[in-house]
């Protein structure tokens, strides 16, 4: 099965690398291809997602994405700058549910921001609509009557891609402790009341699954304050993108956490949610953690590997059960090590 490997900038390099290892260790028997994408690919194309790597994406079987963003590009006009190869690739393939499994490791739990006892709570899935949202809604900048600058961007959601989301909150949920919480602001926005509404009618497909709702203020305030609640949460790209980073720093950093993108077929694009961290880039201190665990969800979800999926998840929990820690999560071990200590737990 072809993986295509898409690095990116900072740290990317240096994580995907780790994750390589990994699979490779645990005798998955992948080919490799890897392409440019983000402002790597800006400075070697022109372009943040060539035609040449949006190619490879769609003959992959999956994709092990790095992370994107590299300061030197903020100049660039928008529809250039390295965050658009991301977005790209969502709308290119149909990306539209992203799945980020939010879990504290029992050796974790003096690394989380929370109390030990609050902390241990933390075993969630949020479901993230990805192709919706002011992220592709109509945006500019404009002159006001008065003579006043004035930027804009259109929130929106149609029915079929909120109905298409939902069905995948409650699949997840499902298959988990059958609880799903719909997060929406449908006090204020139109397109929230929409979202809950549709949310209501595919309900009734899943009489096994209770669905609860929540005001996004208030399940970034439940989030913190009691993260157990919580089985699985379904919400819009916004919302997701904001309540999934919080949540990781309650499960003890942002380099732990995966993430799966996935379109009708479960073909997806995975991915680490941590960005690309220049400031830290080339000096070994990243966690491929994060990394490492979206490699797991890749054969977990597209490449019917469960088990070398569970084999890979134990390892992680393996190494750090035996003191592994980069700079993060409050050690010095760098990058390399940690790829080393999950082969090791292999």
């Amino acid at each position: 099965m072809l993986i295509a490997l898409l690095p990116g900038d900072g740290i990317g390099p240096e994580v995907i690398a780790q994750a390589v290892r990994v699979l490779d260790a645990a005798g998955c028997g992948l080919t490799f291809e890897t392409a440019p994408v983000g402002g790597a690919a800006y400075k070697a194309a022109g372009h943040p997602l060539p035609a040449s790597t949006l190619d490879l994406a769609r003959r992959a079987d999956a994709i092990l994405f790095g992370a994107v963003g590299d300061p030197e590009c903020d100049a660039l006009e928008r529809h250039l700058r390295p965050e658009q190869a991301i977005l790209g690739l969502r709308k290119e393939l149909g990306l539209f549910a992203n799945l980020r499994p939010v879990k504290l490791f029992a050796d974790l739990a003096d690394a989380s921001t929370l109390r030990p006892d609050v902390a241990r709570g933390i075993d969630m899935v949020i479901v993230r609509e990805l192709n919706g949202d002011v992220y592709f809604g109509e945006k500019a900048m404009r002159t006001t009557p008065e003579g006043l600058r004035e930027g804009y961007d259109v929130m929106s959601y149609d029915e079929g891609e909120v109905r298409r989301i939902a069905h995948s909150g409650f699949q997840t949920a499902r298959a988990r402790r059958g609880k799903l919480c719909s997060v929406d602001k449908a006090n204020v926005l139109e397109t929230s009341q929409l979202w809950r509404d549709v949310v209501i009618e595919v309900a009734a497909d899943y009489p096994d699954v209770a669905l609860s709702h929540m005001y996004v203020d208030n399940a970034a305030m439940q989030i913190v304050r009691d993260p157990a609640q919580f089985d699985v949460i379904v919400t819009g790209n916004l919302f997701g993108d904001i309540l999934s980073d919080l949540a990781s720093m309650c499960a003890g950093s942002i380099g732990m956490l995966p993430s799966a993108a996935l379109d009708t077929s479960s073909k997806g694009l995975y991915e680490p949610i941590h960005g690309s961290a220049p400031d830290i880039a080339g000096q070994g201190k990243a966690n491929p953690l994060a990394t490492i665990l979206s490699a797991a969800m890749m054969l977990r979800y597209s490449l019917d590997m469960a088990e070398a999926a569970d084999r890979i998840e134990a390892a992680v929990a393996g190494a750090l059960a035996s003191g592994a820690r980069t700079p993060d999560l409050g050690g010095a071990m760098d990058t390399a090590a940690m790829g080393d200590a999950v082969i090791a737990a292999l």
